[in-house]
């Protein structure tokens, strides 16, 4: 079998394990009175530490968690690279099925407020005509998902992993929608298979260079354009923004 049912595994051992060295942490020096001029306060971040060390309820947060129905996809194309992805049917007559991609530094625990409202409208006070067949794949070497074993992981081999993922779950159609990386994928999903996307939407979407073949020749507009997005990502920006799409990587 492909596919098959995830239950998140819980460690007592394991969150002990943390609580000691987040006990055991050396914290960095900071000059008086700098808040959070260099950085991260250093105060902002202690208290953190003793939140996850004393109050964060990790137990709690697996029950939570494992409310919604969880598989893992062993893929062909990733050479046996193992998936996870929450899928939870829609409570419609004609429920849409709707891929949506976190970013990074996120995951699949960014959805899980959207995916009732998406999945069931009318426990929300929406149309059940509304409904959607709702997927949430983890990114590669993100969340419960594996680690690639070799290079070229990129935004267009996971497109081409989501894509053989929803065919396995029985979808000739679909809807995608993502933010940051995941505005990435949902793009190339849409460039590629425009016609098996019916639509696609995007949130948190990275600083916009649009996708261009090799030996593309720009015009004097275009080129300042895409001179100034470069400009801006090395004074304002990331660094991981300066490769064009089809040059970017996914690392994890």
């Amino acid at each position: 079998m492909t596919v098959q049912k995830f239950d998140a595994p819980y460690s007592e051992a394991a969150v002990e394990d943390l609580r000691r060295r987040l006990v055991r942490t050396r914290w960095p020096d900071q000059i008086p009175g700098s808040h959070w001029d260099y950085g991260v306060s250093l105060d902002y971040l202690k208290e953190i530490c003793a939140y996850w060390k004393d109050e964060f309820d990790w137990k709690w947060q697996i029950e939570k968690m494992s409310a919604f129905h969880q598989y893992r996809y062993t893929s062909p194309i990733a050479r046996g690279v193992g998936i996870h992805f929450v899928y939870e049917r829609g409570k419609g007559p004609a429920s849409i099925p709707l891929i949506l991609t976190h970013g990074w530094p996120g995951s699949f625990l960014e959805m899980p407020k959207v995916i009732p409202m998406l999945a069931d409208p009318a426990s929300c006070g929406g149309n059940t005509a509304d409904a959607f067949d709702v997927i949430v794949p983890s990114l590669p070497g993100f969340g419960f998902s594996d680690r690639p074993t070799e290079s070229g992981v990129d935004t267009f081999r996971i497109a081409e992993l989501w894509m053989e993922l929803m065919k396995e779950l029985g979808y000739q159609r679909l809807a995608a929608q993502g933010g940051d990386w995941g505005a990435d994928v949902t793009t190339l999903l849409g460039l590629h298979h425009p016609e098996r996307v019916i639509g696609i939407h995007f949130n948190t979407i990275p600083p916009y260079k649009p996708y261009l073949e090799a030996g593309t020749l720009l015009s004097e507009v275009e080129q300042a354009f895409l001179n100034e997005a470069v400009r801006w990502c090395e004074k304002s920006g990331a660094t991981i923004f300066r490769k064009p799409l089809h040059k970017r990587l996914l690392t994890a």
